[in-house]
C-alpha cells in the first residue's frame, strides 16, 4: 500500500434511535442510525405482513396455506 493516500482507520461509536450502542472500526468516530439489529423488525421477530387490497389473504387462500393470526 502506498503511505499517505489511506484514512485513518479507527475506533468507532455506532448509535441506534432506539439506543443500542456498540463499537466497531472505521474512517469516522461516530454513525448515527434510524434502525439496528436490536429494533429492526425482521431480527426481532415482530415482522408484520403489510396486506393491501386483500392481496396476502388471495395468496394464501390460492394456496392453501393458513393464515399465522
Amino acid at each position: 500500500m502506498k503511505k499517505g493516500i489511506h484514512p485513518e482507520y479507527q475506533l468507532c461509536e455506532v448509535s441506534c434511535v432506539c439506543g443500542n450502542t456498540f463499537y466497531t472500526r472505521a474512517t469516522v468516530k461516530q454513525i448515527k442510525l434510524e434502525i439496528c439489529n436490536e429494533c429492526h423488525p425482521f431480527f426481532t421477530g415482530k415482522q408484520k405482513m403489510v396486506d393491501s387490497a386483500g392481496r396476502v389473504e388471495r395468496f394464501n387462500k390460492k394456496y392453501g396455506i393458513k393464515s399465522a393470526g
